[in-house]
């Protein structure tokens, strides 16, 4: 069993067989349950369980934060739009990379000082709430139902991928590899926790970055004559025209929308539990360079295979299949095996993340037990897994669009939140409800609505919406028990001085 593809102008493929792929891909499998058994030994307690008892190295930290944060659609979906659109397509890596870079050397060191300052918050709900002094559960309720909701769907696109994956690659039915997937990540989840998620998102960008780095080189090195091309590339240059600049998918609204990408970073849980659970606040400055350096590369490979299967391929039958046709071309079967689960690897990373986060949400910041917390957070992650999984039902969903929405949405809600507790004084409960809701509402009514300057991604308003409305809100109705939890972070820092 397996997918045979085949007469691609003239250049026939060798069958990607069950047996052959079966080896690379059940030694992946094994490699996660074993991290899973070893850090579910390293587990004992709640704090551990969700943020690893703080105990995350550097190279961890950042190799972690970057697969979680890339996915699939590092793999997949960038090579196929570059191979589509051309190289226009990268302003989105610039907004990303920027965006990336800003959090680590800005947000990260705060985060870990301040979250454990007000109290050793272990959820970003419960950040919020601490660092604005909240007396009601209003602010922990809004947060965490935003979070929940986003997240929830925002894994279902995770199993919707994954599922796609083996439905298209190893010829497995659709269902069949949706319950394959859920299963596996829903089981070293919920074994090891928060440190499983962050061992295995390691070992899965290593895999990852390997891939997209060797695969394009191999192809780009071999002798043209090999490609068997009759047609010429069909490469877009992406020069400027006269309709370059009006209202289209590549005007300055199209890339000034692709590089509003970047806001989203200041408010996904995921990525902002990796700065949470570092070893010590000295810790971020290396692991913002082995980070970023790791986000280059890989982003510069997923370029590079799409600009490979431009130069290999003239027309494909379907441009996300790039990586995986490219690994068939140039590697020994046995080999592109590797590369199937490089793919599945990505996905995982980023599901195994978002079911972490919304299970300690949901534990700690909702049901907030008194004992066997250790217990319903293993029951959160199978239950949300499982709701997720029947979100995932429709083989038809648009993951893109799924993706899109829930990154627009938190990013907006969570990322404005963030930066002014972390930065603004006057920030007080009240007025992070306000932003929560104003980036709710501004994502989904704009996702919606097309044409003109609705064109621009969601993200750029609903941030710009969700900060103006807290601004004026704290302004408005000041709390001075949250500034003066702001001059303790400063202290802290030693950005203030005592009297």
């Amino acid at each position: 069993m397996g997918i045979r593809i085949c007469g691609v102008n003239g250049l026939a493929l060798e069958d990607l067989t069950m047996f052959e792929l079966l080896p690379s891909f059940i030694g992946y499998l094994l490699v996660l349950v074993m991290i899973a058994v070893y850090a579910g030994t390293r587990t004992s307690n709640m704090n551990e369980y969700s943020i690893g008892g703080r105990s995350l190295s550097s190279p961890v930290t950042a190799l972690s934060a970057g697969a979680s944060d890339m996915s699939g659609w590092l793999l997949l979906g960038l090579p196929g739009a570059i191979y589509v659109a051309g190289l226009v397509e990268s302003w989105i890596l610039v907004g990303l990379v920027v965006g990336a870079w800003i959090n680590w050397t800005y947000v990260a060191n705060r985060l870990r000082v301040a979250s454990t300052l007000y109290g050793d918050a272990i959820t970003i709900p419960q950040f919020l709430a601490l660092r604005t002094g909240a007396s009601s559960k209003l602010l922990a309720i809004v947060a965490s139902i935003a979070l929940i909701v986003f997240f929830t769907v925002y894994v279902s696109a995770g199993f919707v991928a994954g599922a796609k994956l083996f439905q298209t690659v190893l010829g497995i039915e659709y269902l069949w590899g949706l319950l394959i997937g859920v299963a596996v990540v829903m089981t070293y989840t919920a074994i090891g926790g928060f440190l499983a998620v962050s061992w295995t998102d390691t070992f899965q960008a290593i895999l990852m970055v390997v891939v997209l780095v060797a695969v394009p080189t191999i192809a780009l090195s071999m002798d043209p004559a090999n490609y068997n091309i009759t047609t010429e590339s069909n490469f877009p240059l992406a020069v400027p025209t006269e309709d370059t600049w009006n209202w289209g998918a590549y005007s300055v609204v199209g890339v000034v929308g692709l590089l509003a990408w970047g806001l989203g970073y200041f408010g996904q849980p995921h990525i902002l539990a990796r700065f949470m659970a570092i070893r010590e606040p000295d810790a971020v400055r290396s692991a913002r360079a082995i980070g970023m350096s790791w986000m280059l590369l890989a982003s510069v490979g997923a370029v590079a295979v799409g600009y490979a299967a431009i130069v290999v391929y003239p027309s494909l039958p379907d441009e996300e299949l790039a990586l995986i046709l490219l690994s068939n071309f140039v590697l020994n079967p046995w080999v592109a095996g590797i590369v199937v689960a490089a793919i599945l690897a990505a996905v995982m990373s980023t599901v195994d993340s978002q079911l972490m986060v919304v299970s300690t949400v949901l534990v700690n910041d909702v049901a907030n037990p008194q004992s066997k917390q250790l217990l319903y957070s293993r029951v959160c992650v199978i239950g949300v897994a499982v709701v997720a999984a029947l979100f995932a039902l429709d083989p038809e969903s648009r993951i893109f669009d799924i993706v899109s929405l829930a990154w627009a949405g938190i990013g907006s809600s969570f990322g404005t939140c963030i930066i002014f507790s972390l930065f603004y004084r006057g920030t007080t409960s009240n007025s992070l409800v306000a932003a929560i809701l104003t980036g709710m509402a501004v994502t989904i009514v704009w996702h919606y609505l097309k044409g003109g300057i609705f064109d621009v991604y969601e993200l750029l308003p609903a941030f710009a919406c969700a900060s103006l409305v807290l601004y004026c809100v704290a302004r408005a109705f000041p709390e001075p028990h949250a500034e003066n939890l702001f001059e303790r972070l400063e202290e802290r820092l030693g950005l203030r001085t005592t009297p």
